[in-house]
């Protein structure tokens, strides 16, 4: 028998939206959706002008479920309607939070059950959900008093189900992505290796506490670096696909300026207008003079990033396993979403630390990060087009995901 620390995400207290002193809106740019029992609300609001808005921007959805029965219709600004002068929900103002829908009185939270046990955690396309995240000195429950454990038997063939390995899984990636030891990339290389060896573990039966212990005692020793440093790592690649993936979401369009600003700083640290060797030697000396120098004062703020990643994904299953919408157990590809989205954040953050040279801070950082999440993790076309676009390229593979971590 072995027992494995149920690790948990601590910071959701922390929360609590700061309205209109925040310095983007997630009432902009997104359809809203409107539940049932909460479009049967609104039919009962009184005349006045708050009903009139009701009527004529919420709008029922034909064979929608009780979860999407309405919308509401984005001006043509991309902006809600029902926002008003001052950045607030005039629902809210009006009539409590109460009567706001589950999306919008839940957001940036997302909940899921894993073992009867609800975690909920923050999508870090808020400004201040990211601020918090990437700011914090602690994001789980460690250091509580009385910790929860699980005890499983860890003998080969034992469990009934994969899901049963959840919590070691998450016990070693999190402790692995906190190994200062490695590299920020070497540690996410393992964690690659670890992902595609679990899926063929889980795949037969096969022994994963014997597994994840060979794992655990060749990162101990060390006997994996030689092996690691040999990888290469290839600059005008990872900047290629860095532009290639912010495409994905520039082409469609009526940009929001705080992506548009985003995209503009990082254009302006490799060199707008230079051809692309130019621009890739811009882009290393970015890395070398200002993205690297930053990161190694705050190392906490990109291992936050990646271990709110693994939160918020349920990594390495994805929260849709625990939500009843996933059927298929793919570590390995849920590990390429995972280096996908940190790639960009990472590429994109070195333009923007060229941009802004020794000013380069914190802020830049949380700018970025929430920016990239609200509009490319939220584009539903994202996800097939990125995995597409890696294909495409030979690069969803160990070497070439490794290419778009190491510079």
């Amino acid at each position: 028998m072995r027992k494995s620390r149920l690790i948990r995400p601590n910071y959701i207290d922390k929360f609590k939206c700061i309205a209109g002193a925040c310095e983007d809106s997630c009432c902009q740019g997104w359809s809203v959706p409107i539940d049932q029992k909460t479009w049967e609300k609104y039919q009962q609001i009184q005349p006045g002008p708050l009903r009139v808005l009701v009527d004529k921007y919420v709008v029922q959805q034909s064979g929608a479920d009780s979860a999407q029965f309405a919308s509401i219709q984005l001006l043509p600004s991309k902006s809600c309607p029902i926002h008003n002068a001052d950045k607030l929900c005039q629902i809210q103002v009006e009539l409590g939070e109460s009567h706001l829908s589950q999306t919008c009185s839940t957001f940036p939270r997302r909940t899921f059950t894993i073992d009867n046990l609800k975690e909920t955690t923050l999508t870090l396309s808020c400004p201040e959900a990211a601020r918090i995240v990437l700011t914090s000195s602690n994001l789980s429950d460690e250091g509580d008093a009385e910790p929860l454990y699980l005890t499983w038997n860890d003998a080969p063939g034992k469990s009934t189900s994969p899901l049963t390995y959840f919590w070691p899984i998450r016990e070693f990636a999190i402790q692995l992505i906190r190994n200062r030891d490695y590299e920020l990339w070497q540690r996410l290389f393992l964690l690659g290796s670890f992902s595609r060896r679990l899926e063929t573990v889980l795949a037969e039966n096969g022994d994963y506490s014997r597994m994840e212990q060979g794992f655990t005692s060749a990162i101990a020793t060390g006997s994996l670096r030689s092996s690691i440093e040999t990888l290469p790592a290839n600059n005008p690649l990872q900047l290629h696909m860095v532009i290639e993936l912010a495409k994905l979401r520039a082409v469609s369009g009526d940009l929001p300026l705080r992506l548009v600003e985003v995209l503009d700083d990082f254009l302006d640290g490799i060199g707008r207008d230079k051809p692309f060797e130019e621009q890739c030697s811009s882009y290393t000396l970015a890395y070398q003079d200002f993205y690297s120098p930053f990161f190694r004062l705050h190392p906490s703020v990109l291992e936050n990033l990646i271990i709110n990643m693994l939160f918020r994904r349920a990594f390495p299953f994805g929260e849709g396993m625990f939500g009843g919408k996933q059927v298929a157990i793919e570590p390995a590809r849920q590990y390429a979403l995972l280096v996908t989205e940190f790639a960009l954040m990472k590429g994109l953050l070195i333009g923007v630390a060229g941009s802004r040279k020794e000013a380069f801070s914190i802020d830049d950082v949380v700018k970025t990060v929430q920016v990239v999440t609200k509009h490319f993790e939220h584009t539903p076309e994202f996800v097939p087009a990125s995995l597409a676009l890696l294909s495409s390229r030979n690069l969803d593979n160990a070497q070439g995901l490794t290419m778009l971590l190491r510079n």
